[in-house]
């Protein structure tokens, strides 16, 4: 089968998503933002990864299959404009709006373009406790049975050590963002651990590679969870307002969920109580435990 699949965004999203690969042995078209295109690279001949500037690149083959998880008016129209036999996910109806396929419902009906509108979407989000393979691959008639993220190989950094912090989850989601992190460093310093703050690289390769070469890596629900589960490290998740319920482990991820996660539940302004929820104590065991496991 020839397939198109269309996930730009987020970077997180985009790296759990390639689990899908295993399931399509075949010629894979994936069109994402330029700077993920690097990560869809290097591991499989028959991947082709395109920036979405040069998505025209696409129409010059047909699709049995497009897997649209993007939502957006733009990418629909894309996708309608290609040769394509079926749709799984997003697509454009007659009146101009982004509607989404019947056996894509248990995802999208989760999202913003949910037929249950943003409120009851977000309720049943909550209540959700399939992971985001699961509900994809079930659409799309398979079982999810563990297959795994699929990325290139990490390169070497200049920077290792026994545990990776990331500190930051990005302006999207600012509740994510612990209040404990300084504590925890110095806590764990003083264990004698070789203790990284995860820097801003210029490639997301090079910040793959940071990732990889950690035994253990604790943060929010963000990319560098991805990367550590990607790369066969283990590490330590604090979900403050998003889903816990959707990341699959892989045997190896520590769950860290705020008891206050329902009042904050996928929202995106700022609130301190909710970066203050989960105790620093409870962190700090939590990756000693996760840095035993690692041996």
């Amino acid at each position: 089968m020839n397939i198109l699949i269309s996930k730009l965004g987020a970077t997180g999203d985009v790296v759990r998503t390639t689990a899908l690969l295993a399931r399509f042995p075949g010629h894979v078209t994936w069109i994402t933002e330029a700077k993920n295109v690097p990560l869809l690279q290097g591991f499989r001949d028959n991947l082709r990864s395109l920036k979405w500037e040069d998505r025209a690149q696409a129409g010059d083959r047909s699709y049995d299959l497009a897997i649209t998880l993007e939502d957006t008016v733009e990418v629909a129209t894309f996708v309608k404009g290609q040769q394509v036999k079926q749709v799984y996910g997003a697509y454009l109806d007659d009146q101009q709006k982004v509607r989404y396929t019947p056996d894509s419902s248990p995802w999208f009906d989760l999202s913003l373009i949910s037929v249950h509108g943003r409120q009851e979407a977000d309720r049943l989000k909550l209540l959700n406790r399939r992971t985001y393979q699961d509900l994809v691959f079930a659409g799309l008639g398979f079982t999810f049975d563990g297959e795994p993220y699929r990325m290139p190989p990490p390169p070497q950094t200049d920077l290792s050590g026994d545990v990776a912090v990331a500190r930051e989850a990005g302006p999207v989601w600012p509740m994510k963002n612990w209040a404990y992190y300084d504590p925890l460093i110095e806590e764990l310093r003083a264990e004698g651990l070789r203790v990284n703050v995860l820097p801003k690289r210029p490639t997301l390769l090079e910040h793959l590679g940071d990732v990889a070469a950690h035994r253990c890596v604790v943060g929010g629900d963000s990319l560098p969870m991805h990367f550590a589960l990607a790369t066969n490290v283990r590490c330590v998740s604090l979900f403050n307002c998003t889903s816990p319920w959707e990341i699959y482990e892989y045997g190896l991820l520590t769950k860290l969920i705020s008891p206050l996660l329902g009042e904050y539940f996928y929202k995106r302004n700022f609130e301190a109580r909710a970066t203050t929820a989960i105790p620093l104590a409870d962190v700090k065991a939590a990756v000693l435990a996760c840095l035993k496991a690692a041996k």
